[in-house]
């Protein structure tokens, strides 16, 4: 990802770029009769994803913790466009409970499922762990959406077998994959508090988000699944995101004020993975200004990808144990 590119917003070879906002890229996109879960969808630029998402025809599942700001952003989408179709539901992706809670209440809308966004994420945290007992960055961002993920699987392999309609999930990381820890992801010190770094951990989950997409990727295609997996970057986007560093924020974006977004553009890679014709059948790709560009060596390793799986299980199942 070239910083000239991104200082002046040039197209890559998809068309768009840096400078693309979300309308921009699904222009004439018809998601009608689709339905999609945005986690995170209550603010910044997953409720952009959402209300482009809407904009295009698609019933869109707001999850959200914070119910009073998810029914916010229902209001904000419904003001936006009146015909557009909303559901509100709690989701806490740093609690299994909430996790398994929320897809049982999805289940009892009797809805298909055909778009997923793992959009919700935390970062720069100080030190603390999740109602599982789990790192609380790498918990969220990660262990949350790969058990979203594994439960709703199901359902999207059914919808897309039925209708015939390719489904597609999309993990949102970050470029920040690449500042991770010196072994990529620290399995044996995930919840070491003693050499903990808030910037780093958020690497790791970051990280995991492209490996755990990768992986989806493979397997879904092994069994001739018709369903995509892939990752994104959005880009340097000033959100709630980074309320726990928001004055090294605040100087970092003075330092670096063209490389920033608006929220309209951060969500743009977002909705062109999800939507847009060009990526049918496409899977296992990283995605930064609407155009694939290579992770890290580490998002690259598929032994890595493998091992990060079976260990995200078992702490998915030693959890459902407590």
């Amino acid at each position: 990802m070239g910083i000239f590119t991104l200082m002046t917003g040039r197209a890559g070879p998809s068309g768009y770029g840096s400078a693309t906002t979300a309308e921009q890229v699904t222009q004439g996109a018809d998601a009608s009769g689709l339905n999609a879960i945005v986690t995170g969808g209550a603010s910044g630029i997953g409720l952009e994803t959402a209300r482009v998402l809407a904009l295009r025809g698609a019933r869109v599942i707001i999850a959200a913790r914070n119910m009073e700001a998810a029914n916010e952003a229902k209001q904000i989408i419904l003001d936006d466009c009146k015909a557009a179709k909303v559901d509100v539901l709690k989701l806490d992706l740093c609690s299994m409970k909430s996790i398994r809670s929320f897809v049982d209440s999805f289940n009892a809308l009797d809805l298909q499922l055909n778009i997923l966004i793992n959009n919700a994420g935390i970062m720069f945290c100080p030190f603390q762990l999740s109602k599982d007992g789990i790192e609380t960055q790498f918990a969220t961002n990660h262990i949350g959406h790969f058990l979203l993920t594994n439960l709703l699987l199901d359902k999207m392999k059914l919808t897309a077998k039925l209708t015939g309609i390719e489904g597609r999930i999309v993990n949102l990381s970050s470029i920040a994959h690449v500042h991770t820890y010196e072994e990529g992801i620290r399995f044996d010190k995930i919840n070491d508090q003693l050499s903990y770094s808030d910037k780093k951990a958020y690497g790791q989950s970051k990280l995991a988000n492209i490996l755990h997409a990768n992986e989806l990727s493979r397997r879904l295609q092994e069994e001739g699944a018709n369903i995509t997996v892939n990752s994104v970057h959005p880009g340097l986007i000033m959100t709630n995101l980074m309320k726990h560093s928001i004055v090294l924020m605040k100087i970092l974006k003075l330092l670096t004020c063209l490389l920033w977004k608006n929220v309209p553009q951060g969500a743009a890679t977002t909705c062109y993975v999800a939507l847009h014709p060009n990526l049918k059948g496409v899977s296992g790709k990283y995605y930064a200004d609407c155009n694939e560009f290579d992770p890290s060596a580490f998002a690259r390793d598929v032994k890595l990808g493998k091992k990060l799986w079976d260990f995200s299980h078992k702490m998915v199942d030693s959890a459902s144990l407590q």
